[in-house]
């Protein structure tokens, strides 16, 4: 998995645990967190689905 990939996924766990940590006032908060979701998992499968295709060989030096 790359650093790009990892990073995503780590934003995009993040914004989960806000959405169900926030208290239901801050409904603001609720509607970024959710957007925020969306957008960091979309780039998690975008960098995943990049990743696949490009291939490493180890043995070009």
């Amino acid at each position: 998995m790359s650093k790009y990939a990892l990073t995503c996924l780590a934003m995009t766990a993040v914004c989960v645990y806000g959405v169900f940590l926030t208290p239901h006032e801050m409904s603001g908060l609720i509607q970024a967190s959710k957007a925020g979701v969306g957008i960091f998992g979309t780039l998690f499968i975008l960098a995943m689905l990049i990743g696949r295709r490009i291939k490493f060989d180890p043995v070009l030096r």
